[in-house]
């Protein structure tokens, strides 16, 4: 069988932070690619000599190219240009757009059966991007948002209510973007529902603050986005692939009918990760107002993603 190996196409912070957590975790050998000339190359030879401290075993290459990435398990997707402060989701759209139909027109050649991980923004709409190009069944194009979305959530949570973060659940569905859906009837602290819990106009204040979640750390580093909790949401859904943990997360994945979504729409919802990729979409009951706040979302992503066929 021999080693599982991930590669990760974008070097930037969440790249390489991607990178380097992969590495910690021994899920596979990791390919760092990158069109910059060297700085792959560097950054992979720092991660492979952080090994011997922290002892991992893990082979990290850094490369320009790719024919480094044959044979992938899976290949996460960051590239693409960062979202500036005043600078809107859409306006990356069309360069974004671009970025992600090479890359994977270039990594499918030597990863025919690879799962697409996709965290470049618009998310949602890169997703629908790279399905179409790559022509992957829907199980092997995931986007890495609900989790990130949902860590925010449930860190704000834990922090109003100075409790473990291990004790909240949440579940943050629809679009990432400003019209997601922070699911509070489904949150929960030690099984509690967090509504018992927190007042209903401070909960609303905390799932704005969730909404609001990448824009203000884009506005707190006024150059750059966030990438810490972004490169730990995306290794936790690598590890639920690569060790088949059917793992209940939310992700961007597209709808076949579920939630009474049109077919086609790609959207966070609740899905079991494992070595299939997407198994299963789970399908909960919605509150009038959570379902109508999820058809909203997703028409947003359909507007987007109608965009992008203009602009091709």
């Amino acid at each position: 069988m021999g080693r599982k190996k991930i590669t990760v196409v974008g070097g930037g912070f969440v790249g390489s932070t991607t990178a380097q957590r992969l590495a910690e975790m021994q899920l596979g050998d990791v390919v760092l690619v990158d069109i910059l000339p060297d700085m792959p190359q560097g950054k992979a030879l720092d991660i492979q000599e952080a090994g011997p401290v922290l002892g991992y075993d893990t082979h990290v290459t850094g490369t320009n190219g790719y024919e480094e990435t044959e044979g992938s398990d899976v290949v996460v997707i960051t590239s693409g240009v960062p979202r500036k402060p005043g600078m809107s989701r859409d306006d990356l759209l069309k360069t974004n757009m671009a970025i992600v139909k090479d890359v994977v027109d270039k990594v499918i050649v030597g990863s025919p059966n690879t799962i697409l991980l996709v965290v470049s923004n618009p998310l949602d709409a890169m997703c629908y991007v790279a399905q179409k190009k790559s022509q992957f069944p829907r199980e092997r194009v995931v986007g890495m948002a609900g989790i990130l979305d949902s860590a925010r959530f449930r860190a704000f949570i834990a922090l109003e209510l100075g409790v473990s973060v291990e004790n909240v659940t949440a579940f943050v569905l629809g679009g990432h973007g400003d019209d997601m859906v922070p699911s509070t009837r489904f949150t929960t602290v030690a099984g509690v529902p967090v509504e018992d819990l927190i007042a209903k106009d401070r909960m609303d204040q905390i799932v704005q603050r969730t909404r609001e979640g990448g824009a203000e750390i884009v506005k707190l580093l006024k150059t750059g986005s966030a990438y810490y909790a972004p490169s730990a949401a995306v290794a936790q859904m690598v590890e639920a692939i690569l060790r088949d943990k059917k793992l209940i997360v939310p992700c961007c994945t597209m709808t076949q009918g579920e939630y009474g979504l049109p077919n086609g729409s790609w959207v966070g919802l609740p899905v079991k990760l494992g070595a299939k990729g997407v198994e299963q979409i789970l399908q909960f009951k919605l509150s009038a107002t959570e379902k109508k706040a999820l058809e909203k979302s997703a028409a947003h992503v359909k507007e987007l993603c109608e965009a992008c066929d203009r602009l091709e």
